[in-house]
């Protein structure tokens, strides 16, 4: 396979246990085919799900393995339900997408000057692990904290988020696919 081949897959459509009246789904890679994928860590691609277009960030779940999002209106108009199977097709971006900036991480680099600077040297990849590492924190302390000590690290003139596992696989809790709720 080529690096350019788009990955060809089945998938099945999974709902989320919580929140009990989610309108979304969301699917698990089998792991051979998130193999295909240049790395462990979040990876956007293009994509039809059967025959429906969508671009999304694969996030990894934890287990060496990649999830995503179907949001409602991509379900319907695909014409499928949760626990059905779909037929997928991906292909990785060849640039990854600017991140959307959290309105608090936007208001922290604003107010310094040296991160902002920093900031707008990085790549998008790497603004999405900065954004990833200061919000994946499971409570409000933590990513004020985290928020904190990037602004300090960026002014220093640092790069990348330290010590931040991409692939979820060695830091458990922070990154993960949703539960799915029960088939039945």
């Amino acid at each position: 396979m080529r690096a350019s081949d788009p990955i060809r897959c089945k998938a099945r459509l999974l709902r989320p246990a919580t929140p009990k009246a989610a309108t979304w789904t969301f699917i698990v890679l089998p792991p051979a085919v998130s193999g295909q994928l240049p790395t462990r860590s979040m990876v956007t691609v293009d994509g039809t799900l059967a025959g429906q277009s969508f671009q999304a960030t694969l996030e990894p779940d934890g287990a060496g393995s990649h999830w995503f999002k179907v949001d409602k209106r991509l379900r319907e108009a695909a014409g499928f339900a949760a626990g059905d199977t779909v037929d997928l097709v991906l292909s990785p971006v060849a640039e990854a997408p600017e991140p959307t900036v959290p309105a608090d991480v936007r208001k922290a680099l604003a107010g310094h000057p040296p991160a902002h600077a920093q900031w707008k040297t990085l790549t998008a990849v790497q603004r999405r692990d900065w954004i990833h590492w200061i919000t994946s924190g499971k409570k409000a302390e933590t990513r004020v904290t985290r928020l904190a000590t990037a602004c300090d690290m960026l002014g220093s003139g640092k790069r990348r988020a330290c010590c931040f596992d991409r692939s979820g696989m060695y830091s458990k809790g922070n990154m993960g696919a949703p539960e799915a709720a029960d088939a039945s």
